[in-house]
């Protein structure tokens, strides 16, 4: 054997041995924090919705080239993401994963290489148990030498999965002093957490919790308890069902992109929107655009509310299916910098639009700060076209006096004229679209 190949054993041997270590003593990893990287919510691509296990290396890089030739690298968009599959079902001798070759001839690392010369980044999916939810291998009690694999491979984003955790790595109803951080669920993240921190390259991880162990409360805690520029995503994955879907070995629930799928994502998240801020977004899901079922205002507003609610939008859908006006949506410049915004991470939240105005399950009003000002966003949740006002005082951030100018998001223009602070601004939606606005002082 080499000295590369007898290291890589012997780290994972360690690797075992301290996860090990960790359990008997009751300890986890922690570490100080670090803000080098990952203000902003991620923008990219991932392969689940559009591929599920029918992924390959063609697929990866034909998108790849598609986020250089349809104009979504030049406003943003930078992950290419492999989901679940595209390993073998077995590690190697020396316990690495091991890529599917019939799938990737070139391994990750060929592929990540191309990825990285178009100026994009590479990403890979695992999972904090045994198995991934497709039964392919997981990381937990792996995550040393996992970690190490993918840096050596170019990797540049790890979505880590739930699926398969054993018994004995179960929450129970209360974790220890009352933290879901020292939660059996929070350990097992931490512990790829420590692993990704001792790398050679900054990896990104999203926790893929599906929103269990109340994620919200601390998953921002484990990204920022790294020494390295590390960043965390928590994610809560909302896939309905009943359908199921028989893959091969397993099967999964499958969710169809449906309206009430997107107005359910809205409402959960609209209970933690004070959980987000520069360096933890809550991932209201891989996007739906393209993939049937929603209208185009319905897909206008998918978008705008993962983009105003600062969550990381990562395309979900075979990009060369796209329409003209999916690809309007999806590379709208304004929402983006919304989203993107370097100098205020806080997401827009709820208000009430004028005085007496009913409450609508998920809200139908919304107000952000950005660099550039003030936005309100508008989502008609009715089944039909409708009249929507708000009254310009009643909006967070805005004077209560003083006249105002309206500039629609969506179309990059100005509203003729001023509106005063006490005065109604009132626009007609369409059912399910969203209407977008910077509102700045006259």
């Amino acid at each position: 054997m080499t000295q590369h190949l007898v290291a890589l054993f012997r780290m994972n041997v360690l690797n075992v041995i301290l996860v090990a270590a960790s359990l008997v003593l009751g300890q986890a990893p922690t570490d100080p924090p670090s803000k080098e990287t990952g203000r902003l919510p991620a923008l990219g691509w991932n392969s689940w919705n559009a591929y599920r296990c029918d992924i390959n290396e063609y697929k990866v890089l034909a998108t790849a080239h598609q986020f250089v030739s349809l104009g979504l690298k030049d406003v943003g968009y930078e992950y290419i993401n492999i989901d679940d599959c595209w390993s073998m079902m077995s590690r190697d001798i020396f316990g690495r994963i091991v890529p599917d070759p019939n799938k990737f001839p070139n391994g990750i690392s060929g592929v990540a290489n191309q990825v990285h010369g178009l100026g994009l980044k590479m990403g890979i999916y695992s999972d904090a148990a045994t198995k991934t939810c497709a039964g392919f291998p997981g990381s937990l009690g792996s995550e040393v030498i996992d970690a190490t694999t993918f840096a050596s491979w170019g990797i540049d984003y790890l979505k880590y999965d739930n699926c398969n955790v054993p018994s004995n790595w179960a929450d129970s109803s209360s974790p220890p002093g009352g933290d879901w951080y020292n939660s059996n669920s929070g350990i097992r993240y931490r512990q790829m957490t420590a692993a990704l921190a001792d790398v050679s390259r900054p990896i990104q991880l999203d926790i893929c919790i599906w929103g269990t162990a109340q994620v919200w409360t601390w998953g921002a805690r484990v990204v920022l308890n790294l020494p390295e520029p590390l960043r965390i995503v928590v994610t809560k994955n909302y896939y309905l069902g009943p359908f199921v879907e028989d893959v091969g070995r397993f099967q999964v629930m499958l969710h169809f992109p449906t309206w009430s799928y997107i107005m359910d994502i809205i409402n959960i998240n609209v209970a933690h929107l004070d959980t987000i801020d520069f360096f933890g977004h809550n991932d209201m899901d891989m996007m739906e655009i393209g993939n049937g079922n929603l209208t185009i205002p319905e897909e206008r507003t998918h978008f705008a509310a993962w983009a105003f609610f600062k969550s990381p939008i990562l395309l979900g859908t075979d990009l060369g299916n796209l329409s003209s006006e999916e690809i309007a949506i999806i590379t709208n410049k304004e929402l983006l910098v919304f989203s993107q915004d370097d100098t205020i991470g806080t997401p827009a939240k709820p208000f009430t639009p004028f005085s007496g105005a009913s409450t609508t399950s998920p809200p139908d009003y919304y107000s952000g700060a950005s660099s550039k000002s003030t936005h309100v966003f508008i989502i008609n949740t009715g089944s039909s076209r409708a009249n929507k006002k708000f009254t310009l005082s009643n909006v967070p951030g805005l004077r209560t006096s003083g006249n105002f100018k309206i500039h629609d998001m969506w179309t990059g223009s100005d509203l003729s004229g001023t509106v005063s602070a006490g005065s109604n601004f009132t626009v007609s939606i369409q059912a399910h679209d969203t209407a977008a606005y910077l509102i700045t002082k006259a």
